[in-house]
């Protein structure tokens, strides 16, 4: 079978990447230094296709508007949830599972965890197929978990309260990453310290060279989370969106440890395609909640970062109706961020059109970050590799524009 001429070009350029950096040339015409990769944004996904591209031995510029995990990224912020069983689908959960590998290795290594393995509930009504499918995927890969019926799930965790006909899981060796400081860790380990540039669009030079926020590459990966509607707002304008989302942190009664690890793990409550999750205290930062529910479009850059009272009410109301020992617990801090959504919460990991060497990676949905090892390592080998084939739930043709977004 012969190849594309897609393949060709690619190949072509995967070999011109691999020529460079056995000849050693790393400078321009003029005397600049030349990048192998210029990677747009350290977000997580960016910091650790960075850090798999510095682990090839590939000199890497990793530009950014603000700085790693700040708190106007989707990767900013306390913490997120790490779990590998995605309702049995063998894509996501094998990412997962590498990934939480990944997070584990960096964590030890650390003197301060970036992973809490304080386990992770989900809790649905009984016979949920989500969950039955995540609970059959579990088994097969020998991923240690339990699981129970209302009673169980009652006797074992009695702060919460279920209802009848409920039934759940609890994957044990899962559980939280720190958010924040867990991107500035991937960035640190990785021994780059990000330039502080505007990026625009990549611009490509007569000796095939590409140009982006003043640095010369010959690869070029834009991982800028909700921002990559904005550099590509005629290709990816609708197709990914950012959207408002608020958390809110309540502070449990001096002394009551009731919703703190081991007592709790981090936990999903999956209703009627709804889902809220929520973290027990962490480091000190309270109890943790928020809706898994799309908000306001938004700017990244501009929203506003209070949180809204109609969203505090919510959140009081649930913690009424399953926390009920958190009713009264007053809120000691909020947060506003975002998600950089896909129409089916499925990633973005295609090249930009016209441009072989340049790649668009994002679409986290709300649930990218635990995934950034893997998809770090996935961005890699497209970049060394230019015959890898595109997995085609991550390809920019499978990208409709955004109306709903399917559970991940």
């Amino acid at each position: 079978m012969g190849i594309t001429r897609r393949q060709a070009v690619a190949a072509t350029g995967a070999s011109l990447l691999a020529g460079a950096l056995a000849s050693g040339r790393a400078q321009a015409a003029d005397g600049r230094t030349i990048a192998d990769v210029a990677v747009v944004g350290a977000g997580v996904f960016g910091a650790w296709t960075a850090w798999h591209l510095k682990q090839r031995g590939l000199k890497v510029a990793l530009l950014e508007a603000y700085a790693p995990g700040n708190a106007r990224s989707s990767s900013g912020g306390e913490s997120r949830v790490i779990r590998v069983s995605y309702g049995g689908d063998p894509l996501y959960s094998g990412m997962a599972r590498d990934s939480l590998a990944a997070w584990a290795a960096l964590s030890a290594k650390q003197t301060l965890p970036l992973l809490h393995r304080a386990g992770v509930l989900w809790f649905s009504p009984a016979g949920d197929e989500y969950m039955a499918r995540s609970m059959a995927w579990l088994k097969a890969n020998g991923i240690a978990h339990l699981a129970g019926d209302t009673a169980w799930l009652r006797a074992r965790y009695p702060q919460i309260s279920f209802k009848d006909g409920e039934s759940g899981f609890l994957e044990e060796a899962s559980g939280a990453l720190i958010a924040g400081r867990g991107v500035q860790t991937v960035v640190a380990d990785a021994g780059l310290t990000p330039q502080r540039v505007q990026a625009g669009l990549p611009e490509r030079l007569s000796d095939g060279t590409l140009r982006v926020g003043g640095v010369l590459a010959r690869s070029v990966v834009y991982a800028c989370g909700p921002w990559l509607p904005k550099l590509f707002p005629d290709l990816l304008g609708g197709r990914i969106v950012a959207t408002r989302q608020e958390v809110y942190h309540f502070g449990p009664a001096a002394g009551d440890g009731r919703f703190s690890p081991p007592a709790l793990p981090v936990w999903a409550d999956f209703n009627a395609g709804d889902i809220v999750y929520g973290f027990p205290g962490l480091e000190g930062q309270g109890f943790k909640i928020a809706f898994d529910r799309h908000g306001a479009e938004v700017d990244p850059d501009t929203q506003d970062r209070r949180v809204s009272n109609e969203g505090v009410e919510a959140a009081r109301a649930y913690l009424a109706q399953r926390f009920p020992g958190l009713a009264a617990a007053p809120l000691v801090h909020s947060r506003v961020c975002q998600y950089e959504n896909r129409s089916t919460g499925v990633f973005l990991i295609d090249r930009l059109p016209g441009f072989d060497r340049v790649w668009l990676v994002g679409g986290g949905s709300g649930h990218g970050f635990k995934h950034g090892p893997a998809v770090g390592a996935l961005v890699a080998r497209h970049v060394v590799d230019g015959t890898l084939p595109v997995e085609p739930r991550f390809s920019l043709a499978a990208k409709q524009k955004v109306q709903k977004r399917t559970v991940y």
